[in-house]
Formats: structure tokens, C-alpha cells, sequence
């Protein structure tokens, strides 16, 4: 073979040494000097052939420790786009499990923490049962950063003067913590400042806000199919219509599709989820985004942008879709919830065209947000904590990642496809078409097994043969046995 074609011929042997253990899963591969070295060929052919491996979801590119390989999920497949047609516009209906998986405190985890344990005799303010609740809920490599979080709302705290406490904080939130995040979004080609953000309650007050803001009852709003089961409960609440548009498990809403519904209907806005999208983890790709504006433009259309994953990309955060609104269509909607705390119910909402009626809506319906808390945050960020915090997040996460996948690689049937997101806290499963996980709920919680079925994700009767599950906890020795437990239950 030619030199020309070099790097086909280490990628054939490397793939050899792959399929042949001679590296095995998770182990590190010759770094590129030492490869060049011992194949005798050059930086770029080596590098070439690395990425072209890691493109076939074979290796995975560590940031200053080289490339690593990982399970063979290639021949699974990812979880294919959905090609059943696009239901007209309906109310929604959002099924009781929802409620029960909650009820549980199981959203992200198949065995859930016993309630009521935050509130043992002794913790006698909110900041207290907060902080001893987070530990609860985080993996110990997180633990140095909600300790920090602890102090910095300590500080706030006993810095408030005795009058600070017969005041309301003014609607739109703590200045100091908005400026915080308008400098943290201009870092990724928003042009935010402090007047454009208001502090809300969590994620999903904020997409509340922004559907109240922008839609009237009977409305149609466009949503992914599957997508964050959160929406379809609002949806519900405010009495507005859904249409649901498939949605690839890699790279996220059909924009075609998209654009084929708004030719059918008149819809008044869209939520979306470009950064590893719950449930599936799919991240929209640059075309589908610039597609996804254009399409705004062209029929007049709010797009609401569910950014609550965007921190948790394991190889960089992609900048948000608020980044390219040229049209201030775009309301963008997060929290700390997910990046942080669970306990930190606080998120913002940049709304854009529609920010004074935002902050009029967030006054009637939470009056105001706890001061000394954005507070705490907004000198978390500012001294560096958030980020340290975030570093040891995404590795952790990435790691725990790995572990479920390959876990499942080794111990689940071979014809059930999942998604590898590099982001995010879950993976999306799909089964044979003859399991249904919304069945299995019940038998699954007899043998204390908490899932969320793929039925969750739809208003619809699709996804039966689906399931999410997340790497957000370690992978114990309980939660190994408990995935063994629930295949057994899947099948039966």
C-alpha cells in the first residue's frame, strides 16, 4: 500500500489490537510519540488514524492523558431516529408514573435514597437541611465542592444585616449573581448582561415563565420526541397543545420534520434541548441549529432553549443556541440543579423580547428569590469554585459514564441499543419491540427497582420498548445488582 494511505493501515492494525485485547477496555493506548516511534511513521498519520477510531466510537480522546479505548457499542448501534408520522397537535395527558418516580426521589436513580433522613433533630434552619442533603445526593468526588458552595452561603448568611430581613429581594434577583452569569454566557458568544437575566426558582419555573410569557391557552407548541417529560407537565397545566417532533438519540430534533409541522400548523414556539438533551443526550449539530433560527425567523416562532445540561460536557461546553439568536427569539432557561445541587433550587431565565413580562410573571408567581443564597452563589462563581467544582464534576460523570456502558455492554442481550452522549447524565436505551417498560414499572418496583420507562417521554403511545437510565451515581455494587435484577424483570 502506498505511504499516501499510511493511516488505514494503522487504524487496520490498532483495530486488530483492539477486537484482539491487546488493548483492553479502558486502557490507554501508546501516546503519540511512542506509536510514531514504533510504527515509524509520522505525528499526523498517528494522530489521523487515533481520530478516525475515536469518529467509530472505538477510542475516547482524554484531555493531557491520551486516547483510551471504549466498549464496542459500534455494532449495538445507537438508538435510531423515530419514523413513525408526526400526530396533529393534541392537549396533553402526562401519565401517573411521572408522579410516582418522583414521589420516589428516584428521577436519576434506580434505587432512591430514603426520605426523610434531612430532616434529623438538629437541622433547624434551611441552610443546614440544604447542605446535609446534598452530601446525600453527591458522589464524594463532589463532596469538596458543595463544601465550598456551604461556606460561601454561610458568608452570605451571616453577612445579612438584621434589616436585610424584612425585605423582599427585587424580582429580577440578585444583581451581583446575574452579572455572574452574563459574563459566564458572553464567554460563549452571548451578548447578555445583567438586566437580561432573571432569577428564578429552577429550570422549570423558568420554562413555566417562558411558555406563560409567549403562549395563550390552546397554543401549539413544538417539543422533541422523546424529550424532557418536565414540558409535557407544563404543557398540560397551562392548557396548550403539543406537537411532538422525532428527535435523533445523537443528534437531536429533526428540523426537517420540524419544518414539515410548521407548514401544517400554526406553532407559537418550540422547546428544545441542543446540549445533551434528556432523555436521549443528544447535542444538535451547528446545520441543525442556523436551521433551526432560520426556521424561527420564517414563521414567527419563540424558541425556548432548556440549557440545563449545557455545563456538563465532558470535552468542552457547546455554545448555547442563545449565542446565534440574531432575531431575539431565543429565551434561554437553566439552573444549578443539575450542575450543582439537586437542594439549590435556583436558575435563571434570559428571555429576551420578553423579559419585562418574564419579570412581571416571576413577581405574581414567587414574588422573589432567597437573597443570601444567590448570593453565597454569585461568590461561589466569582472566586473560581463553580468551575473547580464543575472539572471534578465532568470527570466524575464522564468516568461513571464509561462504567454503565460498559456494564452494559457485558451483561445486557446484545440487540438492545444505547446511546454514549458526551454530556449530560443519561443514557437512552432502546429494546425489542416486544418489552414493554411501562409494564414492567410495577414489577420492577416490587423488587426495589425504580425506573423511568420510555412512555415518560412522550404524550404519545411511543417509546414503550425504551428506557433512560443515568450514570449520575457511581456504579456500586447495589445499583450492578439492581440493573441485573431489572433485566430479569425486562425479560419476562
Amino acid at each position: 500500500m502506498s505511504k499516501a494511505y499510511r493511516y488505514q493501515q494503522l487504524e487496520s492494525w490498532l483495530l486488530e489490537g483492539i477486537t484482539g485485547q491487546r488493548w483492553r477496555v479502558g486502557e490507554r493506548l501508546p501516546s503519540v510519540r511512542d506509536m510514531c516511534r514504533e510504527q515509524q511513521v509520522s505525528k499526523a498519520t498517528v494522530l489521523h488514524a487515533y481520530q478516525r477510531l475515536e469518529a467509530r466510537g472505538l477510542l475516547e480522546a482524554r484531555p493531557k492523558s491520551g486516547y483510551f479505548v471504549l466498549p464496542d457499542v459500534a455494532n449495538r448501534g445507537a438508538p435510531h431516529i423515530v419514523s413513525h408520522a408526526i400526530v396533529a397537535p393534541a392537549p396533553v395527558t402526562v401519565s401517573d408514573v411521572v408522579m410516582d418516580v418522583m414521589d420516589r426521589g428516584a428521577a436519576f436513580d434506580i434505587l432512591p435514597e430514603l426520605r426523610g433522613l434531612e430532616l434529623q433533630a438538629g437541622r433547624d434552619t434551611l441552610y443546614s437541611r440544604s447542605v446535609d442533603q446534598n452530601r446525600k445526593m453527591t458522589s464524594p468526588a463532589n463532596h469538596a465542592g458543595i463544601t465550598a458552595l456551604n461556606r460561601s452561603i454561610g458568608r452570605a448568611l451571616r453577612s445579612q444585616s438584621d434589616r436585610a430581613h424584612q425585605y423582599y429581594d427585587e424580582p429580577a434577583g440578585d444583581a451581583g449573581l446575574r452579572e455572574q452569569l452574563a459574563q459566564r454566557y458572553r464567554r460563549h458568544g452571548c451578548e447578555s448582561s445583567a438586566d437580561d437575566f432573571c432569577i428564578t426558582a429552577g429550570c422549570q419555573q423558568s420554562l413555566f415563565l417562558a411558555l406563560m410569557a409567549c403562549c395563550q391557552r390552546g397554543d401549539i407548541v413544538a417539543v422533541e420526541s422523546p424529550g424532557f417529560y418536565g414540558v409535557l407537565q407544563l404543557l398540560e397545566q397551562l392548557g396548550l397543545q403539543v406537537v411532538e417532533i422525532p428527535a435523533s438519540a445523537v443528534t437531536g430534533m429533526d428540523t426537517e420534520a420540524l419544518e414539515r409541522a410548521l407548514q401544517q400548523w400554526s406553532i407559537r414556539a418550540c422547546v428544545v434541548t441542543p446540549a445533551f438533551a434528556t432523555p436521549t443526550g443528544a447535542t444538535l449539530p451547528s446545520a441543525s441549529r442556523q436551521t433551526l433560527l432560520a426556521l424561527a425567523d420564517q414563521y414567527d416562532l419563540a424558541l425556548i432553549e432548556d440549557d440545563i445540561y449545557g455545563d456538563l460536557g465532558f470535552f468542552g461546553r457547546p455554545d448555547p443556541l442563545k449565542a446565534q439568536d440574531k432575531s431575539d427569539r431565543v429565551i434561554l432557561c437553566s439552573s444549578f440543579s443539575k450542575s450543582l445541587s439537586r437542594d439549590v433550587r435556583i436558575g435563571w431565565i434570559e428571555a429576551g423580547r420578553w423579559h419585562h413580562q418574564v419579570k412581571r410573571l416571576k413577581l405574581v408567581t414567587s414574588l422573589a428569590s432567597s437573597r443570601f443564597v444567590q448570593q453565597g452563589l454569585a461568590s461561589f462563581i466569582k472566586d473560581g469554585g463553580y468551575d473547580t467544582h464543575l472539572r471534578r464534576q465532568r470527570e466524575q460523570l464522564r468516568q461513571q459514564r464509561n462504567e454503565l456502558v460498559e456494564f452494559l455492554d457485558k451483561h445486557w442481550p446484545k440487540e438492545i441499543c444505547f446511546s454514549v452522549p458526551e454530556g449530560g447524565l443519561a443514557l437512552w436505551l432502546q429494546l425489542p419491540q416486544g418489552i414493554n417498560t411501562l409494564s414492567a414499572y410495577g414489577a420492577a418496583l416490587n423488587k426495589g427497582v425504580v425506573i423511568t420507562p420510555g412512555a415518560l417521554f412522550s404524550s404519545t403511545d411511543h417509546y414503550r420498548n425504551c428506557l433512560r437510565l443515568s450514570f449520575l451515581h457511581p456504579l456500586t455494587a447495589s445499583r450492578q445488582e439492581a440493573l441485573k435484577i431489572l433485566m430479569g424483570v425486562l425479560s419476562h
